[in-house]
């Protein structure tokens, strides 16, 4: 009975070992900048930690636009995501804070817990309409 458990144990340990060594998917699109599901918008989004260093508690600043380039300003944007691999979240709630001008939005209490694909979300609404974009980064070893 105990060998079973040890066993099962190691087989539990090794499958969370390999998990977190998952690749990325192959051709996965890393664009800082790209256009929300509808097209409404035109997202651009960067990390004001450089580089991004594992289990710190860091910004990011995302600049939404029309597609005709018109900064959107008074923009409502709710911060999701996390490891679509693993099926979790960011280990923080990451939020935006402030409106920069210019339709640039900052976003606090962004926290990578490992290395890894991760996916930021954000949905945007304002006068012009709801919509939603999402990011791709790889977080790499530090």
């Amino acid at each position: 009975m105990l060998h079973r458990k040890i066993f099962g144990l190691t087989c539990l340990l090794a499958f969370a070992f390999l998990a977190g060594c998952m690749s990325p998917p192959t051709g996965l699109d890393l664009s800082s900048k790209r256009p929300t599901e509808q097209r409404l918008y035109v997202v651009e989004v960067r990390s004001l930690a450089n580089p991004i260093a594992i289990n710190k508690i860091h910004s990011w600043e995302a600049k939404v636009s029309l597609p005709t380039g018109e900064p959107v300003t008074g923009a409502r944007i709710a911060v999701g995501g996390g490891m679509p691999q693993h099926g979790h979240g960011y280990p923080t709630q990451p939020r935006v804070t402030k409106e920069l001008g210019e339709g640039r939005y900052l976003i606090e209490g962004m926290k990578f817990s490992m290395t890894g694909w991760w996916e930021l979300k954000l949905d945007i609404a304002s006068s012009t309409g709801a919509d939603k974009v999402t990011f791709n980064t790889v977080i790499g070893q530090q």
